[in-house]
């Protein structure tokens, strides 16, 4: 770190309460737009009581004389980070994934806003351990996790990275036609979509496929490969699936051919709204990335 106070750039996201509120104006509206749905408001307005908990219990825990900054999610894409910041996430574990694309050298601390909040795989520290782990990490005492992304980058020169992991394929998850290249071996194919998976999305979608398909891959967080897999290819005359999963690494891309007409997409963890054109003729290299996500963990050394 600098020889000055590192700044602490705290990110959250709204609240489903608060969302609520912004659409439907007070909270008794709210109340009977839930109920509707035979949902109690009571139980969203918990869940949000104890995220604000957990952000002031944060804030509080950060040293006095060390400047803070609020960013919200849908502002990372328009932040500026700088080399003296320490990253601080407070919500849901895909908070983390989220800002990971934006993100070069700094470290970041997930801090959980409890159980009901987060399953805890990347905010796994409490409110309470966050000031504890500041001094650490300025003393460069803090134990890091180097985490694996993937990066697509189309023949565009542009280019999106991941942490958990990547969908190429059709914005509605129809069928999509592509040709597919790894190695020396290639294939048309027309699927649902491919998915390139990291070790830490390896608990998320990818676990979720494997369980399907009974394709298992062993991947850690920080292993520096990916996983890929193409969602229910189809075989036909045209089309394979001999190349439905695999894995890449530093040594081994994945390339992939548009032959969708209209409507190919490259997105990252899960945020549909941020994405890649990828329609025919568009070319995209996923590869292990050369960044890495330095997730901070709240163990002792």
């Amino acid at each position: 770190m600098s020889s000055l106070a590192p700044r602490i750039v705290l990110v959250t996201r709204q609240s489903e309460y608060q969302a609520l509120l912004a659409n439907h104006g007070t909270r008794g509206q709210a109340a009977f737009y839930l109920q509707s749905r035979d949902q109690d408001i009571n139980d969203v307005e918990k869940v949000h009581d104890t995220l604000m908990s957990a952000i002031q219990r944060t804030k509080a825990a950060i040293p006095e004389d060390w400047t803070v900054v609020d960013v919200e999610r849908e502002d990372l894409d328009r932040f500026l980070f700088s080399s003296n910041d320490i990253v601080v996430a407070v919500g849901q574990d895909g908070l983390v994934a989220n800002l990971a694309k934006y993100c070069s050298d700094q470290p970041v601390v997930g801090v959980t806003p409890g159980a009901s909040g987060s399953e805890g795989i990347l905010t796994s520290v409490q409110p309470t351990a966050v000031g504890k782990l500041l001094t650490q990490i300025e003393a460069n005492h803090a134990i890091v996790e180097q985490r694996t992304m993937v990066s697509a980058n189309t023949s565009r020169g542009e280019s999106l990275s991941a942490l958990n992991e990547l969908f190429i394929g059709h914005r509605s998850h129809q069928s999509a036609k592509y040709i597919i290249r790894i190695g020396e071996d290639e294939e048309i194919q027309s699927s649902s979509g491919v998915i390139v998976s990291t070790g830490t999305g390896a608990t998320g979608w990818a676990k979720s496929i494997m369980a399907a398909t009974h394709q298992t891959f062993e991947i850690a967080p920080g292993d520096p490969k990916a996983i890929y897999f193409s969602r229910e290819p189809w075989p036909s005359q045209q089309s394979g699936c001999s190349l439905r999963a695999g894995t890449i690494d530093h040594n081994t891309n994945l390339n992939i051919i548009s032959r969708i007409n209209e409507g190919g997409v490259i997105f990252a963890d899960g945020i549909e709204q941020d994405f890649l054109r990828f329609d025919w003729g568009r070319r995209a290299t996923i590869s292990i990335a050369e960044k890495t996500l330095n997730l901070v963990s709240g163990r002792s050394e």
